[in-house]
C-alpha cells in the first residue's frame, strides 16, 4: 500500500516508519522536525520512502501528499498534558481541526489508523477495568482533545483507533517525559525518585508493540473498522510504586519513597482491558521487564538534556 504517516519523525512514526517500508509499503513520512531529530535518517536508503518537511496544518500540501493514498497514520500531534497545556491554541490545530481537515479531504475508500490516549478514561472505578465501552473522562486537554478527534474519526468512518496506553522503550526519536522511560533513567542516574500519589494505575505498552499493532490493524482493517481498540500489556495495570518495584529488580540500589504531601499533577488512575484487540490475534511481544533492559542500554547512550518534549 501507499501510507500518508504524519508526525513520521516522532516517537512512535520513528519505529512505524521503518516497519511499514520492511513490509514492502510505500511510505510518505511528513513532519516539521521540530524537535530537530534526525530519527529518519537509516530509512533514506528505502527507494520506497519520500520525506517532506512540512506542517500537517498546511491544507494545499496535505492535499497533495493525500492523493493516492491507500491509508493515511495521523500521528502529527502535540504529545502530553504538559506540552497542550503550555500551547492550548496549537494543541487545538494540530490534534484537532487537522484531524477534521483530513477528513473532509479524504477520498472514497482511503483508510484511516489514529493513535489516540487510554488517558481518555482519566480516573477509573476502583477494581474495575476500563473497556471500550466505559464512558471517556479525560482530565487533560490533551486527553480531551484526542478525544474529540477520535470521535470524528469514528464518526467519519472506514477507520479504526487505537486507544495507546502509556508507551515506554526506545526509540530513534527518544522520549525520556514518558513514565517508565522517566523512572528508569532516574533509577540508571539520579538512583532514587519520590513518589506522588503512589497508588495511582496506569497501563503500558512498548513502542514496537505499538507499531506492531497498526500493522496489525491496516492487514485486519475490514474487520477491526470503525471500533475503538485498548492497546496495552494486560500484565502490566501497574501502580506507580509497582512499577519501581519492577525496575527495582534490574537496578538494585534504585531507592524509592512515596511524599506524605504533595499531588501527582497528573490524575489518571485506571485500569484498562485489552481483550477487544487481542481476540482479532494482536498480542504483545515485548514485555514491561524487557523494555526496562533495553532501556538501561539505551541510557549508557544518552542523556535528559537531549530529549525531551517540553
Amino acid at each position: 500500500m501507499k501510507i500518508l504517516v504524519t508526525g513520521a519523525a516522532g516517537y512512535i512514526g520513528s519505529v512505524l516508519t521503518p516497519t511499514l517500508l520492511a513490509q514492502g509499503h510505500e511510505v510518505i513520512a511528513l513532519d516539521n522536525f521540530m524537535y530537530h531529530q534526525s530519527s529518519l535518517l537509516d530509512c533514506c536508503y528505502h527507494e520506497k520512502l519520500t520525506i517532506v518537511r512540512g506542517d500537517t496544518r498546511d491544507k494545499a500540501l496535505m492535499a497533495r501528499l493525500m492523493k493516492g493514498a491507500d491509508a493515511i497514520f495521523p500521528l502529527a500531534c502535540l504529545t502530553g498534558a504538559p506540552l497542550c497545556a503550555k500551547d492550548p491554541a496549537g494543541a487545538k490545530a494540530v490534534l484537532l481541526d487537522a484531524i477534521q481537515m483530513i477528513l473532509g479531504m479524504r477520498g472514497k475508500g482511503q483508510r484511516v489508523i489514529f493513535p489516540t490516549t487510554n488517558s481518555g478514561y482519566g480516573v477509573g472505578e476502583k477494581g474495575k477495568h476500563c473497556t471500550e465501552e466505559t464512558p471517556l473522562r479525560p482530565v487533560s486537554l490533551y486527553g480531551k482533545l484526542k478525544m474529540d478527534a477520535e470521535n470524528a474519526i469514528l464518526d467519519a468512518g472506514n477507520a479504526i483507533t487505537l486507544r495507546l496506553a502509556t508507551a515506554f522503550g526506545i526509540s530513534p526519536r527518544m522520549r525520556l517525559d514518558l513514565l517508565v522511560n522517566d523512572f528508569t533513567y532516574r533509577a540508571v542516574y539520579d538512583r532514587f525518585v519520590v513518589l506522588f500519589e503512589a497508588h495511582f494505575h496506569r497501563n503500558y505498552i512498548h513502542v514496537r508493540d505499538i507499531s506492531r499493532a497498526f500493522v496489525h490493524g491496516l492487514n485486519g482493517f475490514d474487520k477491526m473498522k470503525d471500533q475503538p481498540y485498548n492497546v496495552g500489556l494486560s500484565d502490566a495495570n501497574l501502580t506507580k510504586l509497582q512499577l519501581c518495584q519492577e525496575i527495582k529488580k534490574l537496578v538494585a540500589d534504585f531507592y524509592f519513597v512515596e511524599a506524605t504531601i504533595g499531588e501527582d499533577p497528573d490524575k489518571r488512575d485506571y485500569i484498562v482491558s485489552n481483550a477487544k484487540i487481542e481476540k482479532t490475534g494482536f498480542k504483545p511481544e515485548i514485555t514491561l521487564q524487557k523494555g526496562i533492559q533495553e532501556l538501561i542500554k539505551g541510557y549508557q547512550v544518552i542523556k535528559r538534556n537531549q530529549y525531551a518534549n517540553v
